[in-house]
């Protein structure tokens, strides 16, 4: 009776590793969504995320300028990076991937005034 309860936990372990394992890395890939700054207006952000093991790289734009992601981290469907722009000024970000949803929330935090945008996938 313990072998086989040992082998069904184990199981349904490996089980729950693989499906944590696949949603982060469908994470991977093209983003696009928009933030609204303090004026009112509306930004787009794009951002082309990829994700090996826990790690998180890429790049992002927004405004005809590009970025790198730096200090990428992954735990589950959480996530950080910065990004440093022309101006020298590193941008924080801290995110969720919702993959129900195909979505991303992230909160950005500029000069310490937060802002939080949804992504959708850029098909």
């Amino acid at each position: 009776m313990s072998k086989r309860l040992f082998t069904t936990v184990a199981l349904v372990c490996c089980f729950i590793v693989c499906l944590a394992v696949a949603a982060i890395a469908e994470l991977s890939g093209k983003w696009t969504g928009t933030v609204t700054d303090p004026d009112g207006q509306e930004i787009t952000l794009n951002y082309n995320i990829k994700v090996d093991g826990d790690k998180l790289t890429g790049t992002g734009e927004s405004q005809g300028n590009p970025v790198n992601i730096e200090e990428g981290k992954i735990a589950g469907n959480d996530f950080t990076f910065k990004v440093t722009n022309t101006e020298g000024v590193v941008i924080p970000h801290n995110g969720r991937y919702y993959p129900e949803g195909d979505s991303v929330g992230m909160d950005i935090d500029f000069k310490g005034i937060k802002f939080h945008c949804k992504l959708k996938r850029d098909k």
